[in-house]
């Protein structure tokens, strides 16, 4: 299986909305004691791998995550792939997962449906939605809020938990069991 984080690389970009993703790849990273696999260039990525599995984070920028993602899965011939992403559409905090669908006008997933189609798993991490709409790319490429800030490492954790889960089980199972539907600050 094919584990890919969708975020920015650089500094700039690291405690950003639009990075969960990676986010949640490095902790992945930490709990699975996942080594680098791989500095092949035509990557575009981080690669890290434990068992049988790959853990990514493309080094693209957002909108070309796809490159890097076909060409790992076309050089290790992997079938399976779950992307981990952030989700407008859904409140801060929230999990869900789902096997194909849209792209909702999310630039890596746009990306990467055009490089290996739609069909792979999906763990959508809901970051909320800015208060007007021409504020969209400013929102995501903003760092969480102080009171989001305070649940991250929890909400990171849980996530991680589901990937874990889903090595071994169905879509389903893991979807009713690890699907959040609204995160309650305090």
């Amino acid at each position: 299986m094919l584990i890919v984080g969708l975020g920015n690389p650089g500094p700039n970009y690291e405690q950003t909305r639009h990075n969960i993703g990676f986010m949640v790849i490095d902790e992945l990273v930490s709990r699975m004691n996942a080594n680098k696999f791989s500095s092949n260039t035509s990557f575009n990525g981080e690669l890290f791998k434990f068992s049988n599995h790959f853990l990514l984070k493309p080094l693209t920028f957002m909108n070309l995550s796809g490159n890097s993602i076909a060409a790992v899965k076309k050089f290790y011939k992997i079938e399976d792939v779950v992307v981990i992403h952030d989700d407008l559409d859904l409140p801060f905090g929230t999990i869900r997962f789902k096997k194909g669908g849209g792209h909702g006008g999310h630039n890596g997933l746009k990306s990467t449906d055009e490089k290996i189609s739609r069909e792979y798993i999906r763990v959508r991490m809901g970051i909320g939605k800015p208060e007007h709409k021409g504020e969209v790319s400013s929102y995501v490429l903003s760092d969480f809020n102080s009171k989001e800030k305070d649940h991250i490492s929890e909400w990171i954790s849980f996530a991680c938990e589901a990937v874990e889960c889903l090595l071994q089980n169905s879509l389903e199972d893991v979807s009713s069991k690890y699907t959040i539907k609204k995160f309650q600050l305090k």
